[in-house]
């Protein structure tokens, strides 16, 4: 797994997916949100206690997990 600051895992929160710190929001959701067309700013509008650095987060979290050499396998 990445080591991204504001992104955590642990098995007792949302099964263990990645989420942001401190909530109960996935990377998966928010990547999922970008995909429909959402920008940060939807996002952030959206989830009010998120912050736009939150979602940027989880961004860079997607991206060192699939440019991670493991990934490519």
């Amino acid at each position: 797994m990445p080591n991204v600051p504001r992104i955590v895992t642990d098995p007792r929160i949302m099964m263990g997916k990645p989420v942001i710190e401190g909530t109960r929001i996935t990377v998966e959701l928010i990547l999922t949100r970008l995909a429909e067309g959402r920008s940060v700013a939807e996002i952030v509008t959206e989830y009010p206690h998120l912050t736009p650095a939150q979602a940027t987060a989880a961004i860079e979290y997607a991206r060192a997990l699939v440019s991670h050499p493991a990934a490519a396998e």
